[in-house]
């Protein structure tokens, strides 16, 4: 390329400077720091990235200029006019600065007493944008001046037209014309119409003034100025002007609608920032492609909203008094009685079942309010939800699904300091009276304790009760899991150990640090929806742990790949266990607590947690191909409405969203593993069936452990109970 000649400059500063020793001082320091206009050839805005789904459908994006760069090629002749028409009408002809435009503006400014126009050309902007500072000072115009003739020396019209359409600001944080394109009309560049490029090329003069969204009527003026003289200048006839004229403003911007999954974007961030940078992530014009579906990730979004506002429709006003009852019964202090009705929050994840890539996640009701993740961010007790890995445990053991287990009366005693079993009872009377005389054998002046006082030496025993205070008497574990029995799950964890369950659900995938305790299988530790969602994936994958992850792909700004993802897969569970438990969390749906979801009419498990006051509902299940959990509560733990389960808001809604994202997928069944068998069963006693008997069903079992005998019981038929939800 051509090098201006220092002479040339020389000469110029010269005459400006007027020729003074003075001058050639100026001049001096002007040429010694001077930013080299080759950097042109490799200078790079900060540019857009771009977050996509799965099928490459735009989710979101990064920036901190809205600015996606375009070839020359691909922007329309009509805007390049438009903005000539209206910037600079001598652009091809002039040699960077021009005089007859800087004497037309002075003259005009002067006679408006103030400024009206400017006569910088398209050079000289794009000199001053990318290379100067915003100060009016003269030593900023002479190295403006000595710059614009540079570029104008160095590089074609047609380069420096691309660098200026491409950098210059539109309004709204949209830099460059593909910005403003989809800012204003929701297009890229190329699609823009006639009335679409006039409208922008008057943007450049003053963005905020002339912006259709903000003065739509100064907008339609100036876009008629600029076909004005685009007319004038025989870039277009009278009809095109006209027709452009009569074309309407619209005041909707396109670009400036709510970015799709939120949740989902910020976790993207969160990510790669270490790995990246906060810089590159925002100006490197990156293409991240995750591994969201766009399609899920609205459902998910509708009908989480749809179901949280019916729920605040019927009872946030008397959960309202419920919360304030329940304050003022706990309160160890003065009380400050809430007013103002809560909303109720929920969040929903879905992976796919084979690789954990997340599906759609929704962390929240609405991400402007509040960028609290609850799917990764918050930890909740999962209540009932964490069975599925006392159960797990149990069939690791020596358990069956027939085995059966007593649905009766329990007293432990010490349980913080020396967990003991107190009593194992099959009457409710009994575990009374061995409470009391275990009071009296232990407490100095039994007689003598006040009401409160015995009320807190009480606090020492445990008897575990289910919601509905009754015990069943024996059931099967498979009964146990589909009625979601407290007392099952207690004499499970007992009889394996609460060790054993914490280890099995850490293979499954918890990562939070579980409370070895013999409540652990009520769901008394804490962890987040993510943990609990990507554990029960693990039973329908055959026991493979799959990481969850967010991003499939990020390639640099030229399309190299920089990230590639590969699913990191481990073989943590045994594949008859997680079968076996497949099998039990399906009964959950056909015959116990998740009833709602049979509706969808197809394979599926799953399993409902309802925590203590009704604080956490719960619902998590999974087709062959995809796991979803639901989370639905109150950010400040406050009740819900008294006697709501799970089965009843958080199913209905987890069945809505499994509905729509399996919608087309052809129906699939679960793989039975090698090693597995099946009988037929009492489903009462857990003995081999006979013709006799009332209920029987198709059990599954490990290879080997199928009952060998057959029922002994002589049956009455009765009305088989309605199961009870949780």
């Amino acid at each position: 390329m051509k090098t201006i000649k220092a002479w040339m400059v020389a000469a110029v500063l010269l005459f400006f400077t007027g020729g003074t020793i003075i001058g050639m001082a100026v001049v001096k320091k002007i040429l010694s720091d001077l930013p080299d206009v080759e950097k042109l050839e490799s200078y790079v805005p900060p540019l857009v990235t771009k977050i996509l789904d799965k099928n490459g459908r735009p989710i979101g994006e990064f920036f901190t200029e809205k600015r996606t760069s375009v070839p020359i090629t691909q922007i329309p002749v009509d805007l390049r006019s438009a903005v000539i028409a209206i910037e600079d009408t001598d652009f091809f002809t002039h040699w960077g600065v021009n005089p007859k435009a800087i004497l037309r503006a002075s003259f005009s400014n002067l006679l408006a007493g103030k400024v009206v126009q400017g006569g910088s050309t398209l050079t000289q902007q794009l000199a001053k944008t990318i290379f100067l500072t915003r100060q009016k000072t003269l030593m900023r115009k002479f190295r403006e001046l000595l710059l614009t003739l540079q570029m104008e020396n160095q590089y074609s019209k047609e380069e420096i037209l691309q660098l200026y359409l491409n950098q210059i600001y539109f309004g709204g944080g949209a830099y460059g014309v593909e910005a403003a394109a989809r800012l204003y009309f929701d297009k890229h560049v190329q699609e823009l119409n006639l009335a679409e490029c006039a409208l922008l090329a008057g943007l450049v003069r003053s963005p905020n003034r002339y912006s259709p969204l903000n003065n739509p009527q100064l907008a339609q003026g100036r876009r008629a100025t600029v076909l004005s003289r685009m007319r004038d200048l025989k870039f277009i006839s009278e009809k095109e002007e006209a027709e452009a004229n009569a074309a309407p403003i619209s005041q909707e911007a396109g670009g400036l609608k709510g970015r799709e999954a939120p949740y989902f974007v910020e976790e993207v961030r969160r990510l790669l920032e270490p790995s990246f940078g906060e810089e590159q992530i925002e100006q490197g014009g990156l293409t991240i492609q995750t591994t969201l579906d766009l399609d899920m990730q609205k459902a998910a979004d509708v009908v989480l909203e749809k179901r949280l506002t019916e729920y605040d429709l019927e009872y946030a006003t008397p959960t309202l008094a419920e919360y304030n009852k329940d304050l003022a019964e706990n309160a160890t202090g003065p009380v400050e009685i809430s007013t103002v009705t809560p909303t109720i929050q929920g969040a929903l994840v879905a992976l796919d079942v084979h690789t954990g890539a997340v599906r759609a996640l929704v962390g929240g009701r609405s991400f402007s309010d509040s960028q609290f993740n609850r799917i990764t961010q918050a930890k909740r007790q999962p209540g009932s939800a964490f069975k599925a890995f006392v159960w797990a445990a149990a069939l690791e053991g020596n358990f069956t699904p027939a085995t059966i287990v007593p649905d009766y009366p329990l007293v432990y005693i010490d349980m913080e300091s020396n967990p003991t079993l107190l009593l194992d009872s099959t009457s409710y009377a009994e575990t009374e009276s061995a409470i009391l005389k275990d009071l009296k054998a232990n407490t100095t002046n039994f007689g003598d304790l006040t009401k409160e006082e015995m009320k807190e030496a009480r606090k020492r025993y445990w008897r575990p009760m289910d919601w509905d205070l009754k015990y069943r008497g024996p059931m099967t574990v498979r009964e146990g899991i589909q009625r979601s029995r407290n007392i099952v799950s207690i004499r499970l964890t007992d009889n394996v150990g609460p060790r054993a369950v914490v280890k099995l659900a850490k293979k499954a995938g918890v990562r939070s640090w579980l409370n070895p305790v013999i409540s652990l299988g009520l769901g008394t530790s804490v962890l987040t929806p993510m943990e609990l969602v990507n554990a029960y994936a693990t039973f329908p994958r055959g026991g493979l742990y799959a990481e969850p992850y967010y991003v499939e792909t990020v390639k640099d700004r030229k399309g190299k790949i920089m990230i590639e993802t590969t699913p990191k897969i481990e073989d943590r569970m045994s594949p008859q266990t997680s079968y076996l438990m497949v099998s039990l969390l399906r009964g959950v749906i056909d015959h116990g607590t998740g009833w709602y979801a049979k509706r969808i009419a197809r394979p599926l498990g799953g399993k409902t947690g309802t925590t203590q006051d009704q604080r956490d509902l719960w619902f998590v299940g999974f087709s062959p191909d995809l796991v979803c959990g639901v989370w639905i509560g109150y950010d400040d733990f406050k009740p819900l409405k008294k006697g709501l389960t799970a089965s009843q808001i958080a199913v209905p809604l987890w069945t809505d969203f499994m509905r729509e994202a399996l919608k087309g997928t052809p129906k699939s069944d679960f793989t039975i593993p090698p090693k597995i068998e099946f009988a037929k069963i009492d489903a009462t006693t857990g003995y081999l069936a006979l013709p006799t008997c009332p209920r029987v069903i198709l059990e599954a079992f490990r290879q080997g452990t199928v009952p060998k005998e057959f029922c002994p019981v002589e049956h009455v038929v009765k009305e088989e109970e309605k199961v009870e939800e949780e």
